[in-house]
């Protein structure tokens, strides 16, 4: 069985005004595509992590029809945070949201699930624009170490289940010029060799693949993807 990654699908089937056609046309229809792309690619069996800004619901009742969406398509799915998911609360209470609603569905924080072979880890990262001076940013000050725990968390956890530890996260840790020495430093601490992230739209001319340290960075937004899953 394979493993896949998608970030960025930003459904909005329960209020289609949030749409995210306006953002130029390789978004028209994307929920079509994203079902497409899906169906040709993951087979029941095989795993797809969902790497954050995953719906625009504010609430869980909000995101329902968006989950309901994805969970009727084949594979086992994995979902982490993305700075655009304002229904995500604790795990506890989004297990018992899917459990009420029928839905399966697992969250990445501060765990780790086997599959294919893989110990699937991750966090929702962060990311300050290119603009910005990460080192004066507030903001980073206090969000990147407790990203950074969290990934050291997820991690543990990993090593525990064994297998080839892949991180998957939101906010990219490299992207052109930009880079996050911190969450490198703790992914080459648990031997990670392969990162995946999205959250950046509009950048089609960036590579699929850079290498920095040793440690492989995918990028995977769907609109990037043409809106089909990334092979892990």
């Amino acid at each position: 069985m394979s493993v896949f990654y998608i970030a960025d699908l930003h459904l909005s089937t329960g209020d289609p005004a949030k749409r995210m056609d306006v953002f130029g046309g390789r978004w028209r229809g994307y929920t079509d595509k994203i079902i497409k792309g899906w169906r040709e690619n993951v087979k029941d069996g095989d795993t797809v992590v969902i790497g954050g800004d995953f719906s625009w619901g504010m609430t869980l009742d909000d995101a329902l029809p968006d989950l309901m969406l994805v969970n009727g398509l084949p594979g086992n799915k994995i979902v982490l945070e993305g700075n655009h998911d304002f229904f995500w609360q604790s795990v506890r209470k989004m297990e018992i949201f899917c459990a009420e609603h029928g839905l399966a569905y697992s969250f990445l924080r501060n765990n780790a699930f086997a599959a294919d072979g893989l110990a699937v880890c991750g966090t929702r990262g962060w990311y300050t624009d290119e603009r910005d001076v990460p080192e004066t940013n507030a903001d980073s000050k206090k969000m990147i170490p407790r990203e950074c725990g969290r990934l050291r968390a997820s991690l543990e956890a990993g090593a525990a289940l064994g297998g080839d530890p892949v991180v998957f996260m939101h906010f990219p840790p490299v992207f052109g010029a930009y880079r996050c020495e911190e969450f490198i430093d703790v992914m080459l601490s648990y031997g990670v060799r392969r990162c995946y992230f999205g959250h950046i739209h509009g950048r089609y001319d960036a590579p699929p693949k850079v290498n920095y340290r040793g440690i492989d960075f995918y990028y995977g937004a769907a609109d990037y993807l043409g809106f089909a899953p990334l092979k892990v």
